[in-house]
């Protein structure tokens, strides 16, 4: 299988892995050539890539660090459950989360048993999946983003569930943020930008008056758009007042969105997006969980298709997890007329990535 931008898709390209929405329901399946209206659909969706089936690595077949069922359970948990506290909120109910807390910590226990059996680098999770709510897709990620990296961090598994409820409450606070201004296309408005920082805070709030959530966890929403060079918000603390969780999911919560299309934006790819992040190490980011955030995610995805830097064309076909910069490739060709073959760029250091599947080429309809 290939993997390619949601603007690089051609007509009649087949899916190789299966679309869902974030009820965890099964949209598209796999084996589905993609029409002109599906294309359209699924950039209004917004999907960022899709895995589509390809002749030269046919035997590849990218597994997902948590199963196509937890992913689909949690989607749902998440959407029901957020879905429930905004309409608390709209219509001047009390939001009782401790209701909803086993549901959430249901959620943390089934990523934890997965990620635990998988030291394979995580792929981007960014790609399949249909959203009507960016908040619902974006908290289920960092929470995956999150626990892999706290795993690899060396935290224990009573450390790794806090932050894991930390992480997939960090946007609840936007449940109490205007639709039309968490959803707003146009650029924000000073006072439509104050409106949406106070998310952090609602969080919190909620969070802190939950009864059975701990403190941390509500720091952790609080927390994270906190920046070491007090830059951040809601109230510019610097880096020795920013909780360490609060650092973790900070990281995990910038790759994500970066990786992902927005409406102001095409979706980066994993090594860009964590070029941006290492340009504000020990600035804006902790640059100790940069580093072991970078072994923790396949820096070029499988399938990636990519041209190298004497010109040959490829497809990642595998990592290596010491060398994350330096994955293994399938040539597809290399100009003199030779065939598909292997190549381990950890052994060919004289060879770097050149380029990478184009994200900003529109789909030819």
């Amino acid at each position: 299988m290939k993997l390619k931008s949601i603007y690089s898709i051609q007509i009649s390209d087949r899916l190789a892995k299966p679309i869902y929405n974030d009820n965890g329901q099964r949209l598209l399946n796999s084996g589905i050539a993609l029409s002109e209206s599906m294309i359209s659909r699924l950039k209004e969706k917004g999907i960022s890539y899709l895995y589509i089936e390809d002749d030269l690595t046919s035997d590849i077949y990218v597994t997902d660090v948590i199963s196509e069922q937890t992913k689909a359970k949690s989607l749902k948990t998440i959407s029901d459950n957020f879905t429930s506290i905004s309409y608390r909120i709209k219509t001047g109910k009390s939001v009782n989360l401790h209701e909803l807390t086993p549901s959430f910590s249901n959620i943390i226990d089934s990523i934890l048993q997965e990620i635990s059996g998988n030291d394979e680098a995580i792929s981007m999770l960014a790609n399949v999946v249909s959203f009507d709510s960016y908040v619902f897709h974006h908290s289920l990620n960092v929470t995956v983003y999150t626990i892999a990296l706290g795993r690899k961090l060396g935290l224990n598994e009573k450390e790794l569930k806090d932050l894991g409820l930390g992480a997939i409450l960090h946007d609840v606070g936007k449940m109490g943020i205007p639709v039309d201004i968490l959803n707003k296309t146009d650029k924000l408005t000073e006072e439509e930008y104050e409106t949406i920082q106070n998310h952090a805070e609602l969080g919190f709030e909620m969070i802190r008056k939950s009864g059975d959530l701990s403190l941390l966890t509500a720091h952790c929403a609080f927390q994270h758009h906190e920046r070491l060079d007090g830059s951040g918000y809601p109230r510019q603390l610097s880096s020795k007042d920013i909780h360490y969780y609060a650092r973790i999911i900070g990281v995990a919560d910038v790759y994500d969105a970066m990786t992902s299309n927005r409406v102001y934006r095409k979706a980066f790819l994993p090594h860009e997006a964590l070029e941006l992040l290492y340009s504000g190490a020990d600035i804006l980011y902790d640059k100790k969980i940069i580093e072991v955030f970078s072994k923790t995610i396949a820096i070029y995805p499988i399938g990636l298709e990519v041209t190298l830097s004497d010109g040959r064309q490829g497809i990642i076909i595998n990592n290596n997890t010491e060398l994350p910069s330096r994955p293994i490739i399938r040539v597809k060709f290399d100009g003199e007329g030779n065939g598909s073959y292997d190549i381990d760029l950890s052994d060919e250091l004289n060879v770097t990535i050149s380029s990478c599947d184009s994200l900003t080429q529109e789909t030819k309809i």
